[in-house]
């Protein structure tokens, strides 16, 4: 049994923060049903990753929603409303990821739906709070990355902002409301009412950007300056980041100058000797460095330095990395199947419960296919 059985979940959410929560949810065991508008269902099905699409619905809808069922209804007819408002009755956990003021618009905002069901947790995802200058703004990942401060820490010295290269916003808003979730549910048990969960795309992006911002805080409000070349953290000293090798790259973490050139049988110059230097001087010594890690290819590398115990790791691509045995251990990748019976390969759920690995077979539903199964085994009028 999974931990989660038995919990019901309506997501009112689109493309990909909130659904990568209920995707979670629904990976430990809950009943996660998505209210879709009817015909075109909610936008994500059509965002366009490498223009990949599968039974008229993109490639990552597929997998941000597997495991999923779909309700149609339109939530600006009031017989459809009425119908989920029933729904909202009889289900434990509700999210949504409108822009502020669209719930209330429709009437299905906290406070009217606490009244309909008290026990109820109620999940929202907003880009950036309910109020204030950018309440208004799209939610989009880029747009919150750019405004966060993160472009400043990917990428070299002089190289323009950098984006992280996944929807790295959305994904970490989607952890925190799982969490928000599942901790508004255990106080439930204990005190038998429901409960408002809010998080922002900011916020949690702020969030994943801790390490910096309190350094920043602390340090005359200084801002990050990254390495010219291999840059990996700015605010971490050589030889912390990556260096090419005769066939590649390998990257280098947390470990003092000085025990790295003992290692790689290297003199290390006077001014580079003293701890105080290998931030002030990190630019002229990790290009000491990068100039001996060119000489030989990073297997010789790794098997020199990793027998000494020195943190270390080569640098691969997807290719490489999905060949690779440490990859095909983890067992990470699954098949789901759609309803039409395509398959899809993905990803699994990452946790283990008790030394078990979860795996879903079961793909991204069609725009309402469950509508008539739900409103019968719910109780709800079905429209002749």
């Amino acid at each position: 049994m999974k931990p989660l059985e038995g919990i019901t979940v309506l997501e009112f959410c689109q493309f990909m923060a909130g659904p990568s929560a209920g995707l979670k949810l629904a990976d430990l065991g809950a009943r996660v049903i998505k209210i879709e508008r009817p015909g075109s269902g909610e936008a994500g099905r059509q965002i366009a990753i490498k223009n990949i699409f599968i039974e008229g619905d993109s490639l990552v809808f597929h997998t941000v929603n597997r495991n999923k069922e779909s309700f149609a209804a339109n939530l600006k007819d009031p017989e459809d409303l009425a119908i989920v408002k029933k729904l909202i009755a009889q289900a434990d956990v509700m999210t949504h990821n409108f822009r502020p003021g669209v719930m209330e618009k429709i009437g299905l905002d906290y406070a009217t739906v606490q009244e309909i069901n008290p026990k109820l947790v109620y999940g929202v995802v907003t880009g950036y709070g309910a109020e204030g200058p950018w309440a208004k703004k799209p939610g989009q990942d880029l747009l919150v990355q750019s405004l966060s401060g993160l472009s400043y820490l990917s990428g070299n010295k002089d190289s323009n902002p950098t984006p992280v290269g996944l929807a790295v916003s959305d994904i970490m808003t989607g952890v925190h409301l799982g969490q928000g979730i599942l901790a508004a549910l255990v106080r439930r048990g204990k005190t038998g009412k429901g409960g408002l969960v809010e998080v922002s795309l900011l916020e949690s992006t702020l969030d994943l950007q801790f390490e910096g911002l309190t350094t920043y805080l602390n340090d005359d409000c200084k801002a990050p300056v990254r390495a010219k070349k291999g840059s990996a953290q700015p605010y971490l000293a050589a030889p912390y980041g990556v260096y090419p090798t005769a066939d590649g790259h390998i990257a280098i973490a947390m470990m003092p100058v000085t025990k790295l050139a003992d290692h790689l049988q290297v003199i290390l110059p006077d001014a580079y000797q003293l701890e105080e230097s290998w931030f002030e001087k990190r630019d002229e010594i990790m290009n000491f460095f990068r100039s001996i890690f060119t000489e030989q290819p990073t297997s010789i590398w790794l098997e020199m330095l990793e027998a000494k115990d020195i943190w270390c790791a080569d640098v691969l691509n997807y290719q490489q990395l999905t060949q690779h045995k440490g990859y095909q251990e983890l067992g990470m990748e699954q098949e789901v199947v759609t309803t039409a019976g395509e398959k899809i390969k993905t990803t699994r759920f990452p946790l283990r419960l008790d030394g078990q690995q979860y795996f879903s077979k079961k793909a991204a539903p069609r725009v309402g296919e469950h509508t008539d199964r739900i409103k019968e085994e719910f109780g709800l009028k079905i429209n002749a």
